[in-house]
């Protein structure tokens, strides 16, 4: 053990070191706000924070950036969206009788609606089955300062382009897309779908992170825009225990983690009392019991090598209660179908993603980070270094030998997503999700 970890500590060493690597207003229509304009088309606009206040939604537009506005919407189908969602025949009309309020409104209109598809997606909160990302572009690229900018500088497709998320992911879906004929209807529509989960999240995920596809099975930390390592994981199982989709941050590793058994197992299948009951037996699987003065039993499982967490858990402080934990049920890995869990990410090789994360978060140098691994004593090494962590769920993506494949459906999700491209687009959309939360009452003992 002691030389693993000192050649693994070797490789998370060179992981450290590359981690280290509006327009005036005035007294026209153009001042005048956006639901004043046209109140029932667009979406409100609504988180934009604590920000000062966007420029204004309806602004002046000259011919030749509405020629612009234009081009960009008849290509906009390349980007996996639908021309019929615009006005284009009625922006062609007010474009050809030249400037006017009418061309403003009709413009920033549907520039306002583009910016609202690139940057926050197409497809309405309803649709995304347990997604409860919250994107952060909508207070980073505010729809009036967008429309400013584009009609100040004249480049109004080069600050819409810039919308578009970063992640190599989707050029490779936008790719698939152009490859693939009309006649294949049902998988344009699949990579439709795919792409604008893309833009649910945000634009620039960062340069250190580690990212989930749940359908995948497969955990990626990614440092300098470089995957340097994938870990195999079991998700939840489908139903109230499935994972749900998050964009937190790791706020500490947890080596020999210690485990608060949940009461559904202490008292629903008496493993208090057992624990209680049979001291020897309990000793011998690390369990500790106390009962209060009113009869509640608490039930811990101490460190140790069979912990149902394992030798570590990384802890994410969210409304949900997920995580990335070890397990003492490595085999597990093998499966084909991994949708076993109470929902929390079990990861393999777990010890060295901890190892890892604890140096590239700065917590601790190699050296600390394998004594603490191999002390067998429950540590908590703080992540001071911003750390962020996405579970997401694609069912088509990039898989970790560089191939855009297909992943089964296991939560069946594409469904309201792919339905949502048959309708018309949604206007006044939520940014947010209100599907229910389901806090995870983790069980990791579940599917071993």
């Amino acid at each position: 053990m002691r030389n693993w970890v000192s050649t693994f500590g070797a490789g998370v060493a060179g992981a450290a070191l590359l981690a280290s690597g509006a327009l005036a207003q005035d007294d026209s229509a153009a001042d005048a706000s956006f639901d004043e304009a046209f109140p029932a088309m667009v979406s409100e606009p609504m988180v934009q924070g604590d920000l000062a206040p966007p420029g204004p939604m309806v602004q002046e537009w000259s011919t030749d950036n509405a020629a612009s506005l234009i081009t960009v919407l008849e290509g906009i189908a390349a980007e996996g969206l639908d021309p019929a969602d615009y006005n284009l025949g009625e922006l062609r009309m007010a474009v050809l009788a030249g400037p006017s309020e009418e061309l403003n409104a009709l413009a920033s209109k549907n520039f306002v609606w583009l910016v609202e598809d690139f940057r926050d997606g197409r497809t309405p909160a309803e649709a995304r089955v347990q997604w409860f990302v919250v994107d952060p572009d909508r207070d980073r690229f505010r729809t009036g300062d967008l429309l400013s900018e584009a009609l100040e500088s004249g480049d109004v497709a080069g600050v819409l382009a810039k919308l578009h998320p970063t992640h190599g992911d989707y050029a490779r879906l936008r790719e698939e897309l152009a490859a693939t004929p009309e006649s294949e209807a049902s998988k344009r529509k699949l990579i439709r779908a795919n792409m604008d989960r893309w833009r649910w999240l945000a634009r620039d995920l960062g340069t250190q992170y580690l990212m989930t596809n749940v359908p995948e099975y497969q955990l990626r930390l990614t440092v300098g825009d470089r995957i340097i390592s994938t870990y195999r994981t079991i998700v939840g199982k489908p139903g109230r225990t499935a994972t749900p989709q998050l964009a937190e941050t790791v706020s500490g590793v947890v080596f020999n983690p210690t485990w608060t058994v949940p009461q559904s197992i202490v008292q629903g299948e008496g493993l208090g009392e057992r624990v209680l009951g049979n001291p020897a037996w309990a000793r011998r699987n690390g369990y500790t019991a106390t009962r209060s003065s009113s009869g509640w039993i608490t039930v811990v499982q101490q460190p140790g090598p069979g912990n149902s967490l394992g030798r570590m858990k990384l802890e994410m402080p969210n409304p949900h209660a997920i995580f990335f934990h070890d397990t003492p049920s490595r085999g597990l890995f093998g499966n084909t179908n991994r949708a076993l869990s109470h929902g929390c990410i079990r990861t393999e090789r777990a010890l060295e993603l901890a190892i890892t994360m604890a140096i590239l978060g700065r917590g601790a140098t190699r050296d600390e980070a394998v004594a603490i691994a191999t002390s067998g004593e429950y540590t908590k090494v703080p992540i001071t270094k911003e750390m962020p962590a996405y579970i997401t769920y694609f069912t088509m993506a990039t898989d970790i030998e560089g191939e855009l494949r297909t992943f089964n459906d296991i939560y069946d999700r594409d469904a309201p997503v792919l339905a949502s491209f048959d309708k018309p687009r949604v206007q006044n959309r939520s940014g947010e999700s209100d599907d229910e939360v389901i806090v995870i009452e983790n069980n990791p003992l579940a599917g071993s």
